[in-house]
């Protein structure tokens, strides 16, 4: 049976044990790190040929879409084309949640005569050329604030262009 006192030496075991441990970290932290704390300056820096607090992204030249375009695999749009399945149809006419896209590419906005567009979008002038489908689905809220697409956007160039290669091929 478990008394007082043998209850008392296993408390005590299990302190003592985590003494040694505790004071042995103390100890390796004191070896390792004897150089002292953290804040101290660095003795020596690589240049990397940055400046401090600018981004890679922001050095490198923004390409223009059309040139991306002109470059697009129509095959890998195919893949990314299931994002846009779920609200929207290319085999025929019919509109789901969002516009068929059948031949989208050169199409006017707001054409299909069977779908509710938002205000936004029905009043909009100009035809869904390459460059306005690519600013549209970049971030749609952006392109046409009070969409009713509730896309969050696609935000590679690269993909874009793939994307909307494959539906200018749809629709030929």
């Amino acid at each position: 049976m478990l008394d007082t006192m043998t209850a008392t030496k296993i408390v005590g075991g299990f302190c003592g044990m985590l003494l040694i441990f505790l004071l042995g970290g103390w100890v390796a932290e004191t070896i390792y790190h004897s150089g002292g704390h953290y804040d101290q300056e660095q003795a020596y820096s690589i240049d990397t040929g940055e400046e401090d607090g600018e981004d890679a992204a922001e050095a490198e030249p923004e390409v223009p879409f059309a040139e991306v375009y002109a470059a697009a695999d129509a095959g890998a749009g195919e893949r990314l084309w299931r994002q846009c399945a779920a609200c929207h149809a290319v085999e025929e006419e019919r509109n789901g949640t969002g516009p068929h896209l059948v031949n989208i590419v050169g199409r006017d906005k707001a054409a299909v005569d069977e779908f509710a567009y938002s205000d936004v979008l029905a009043g909009m002038e100009s035809d869904w050329t390459p460059e306005n489908i690519s600013a549209f689905i970049e971030n749609p809220r952006d392109y046409a604030p009070g969409t009713k697409m509730s896309y969050n956007g696609m935000r590679d160039i690269e993909d874009r262009a793939n994307l909307i290669a494959w539906l200018e091929n749809q629709g030929s």
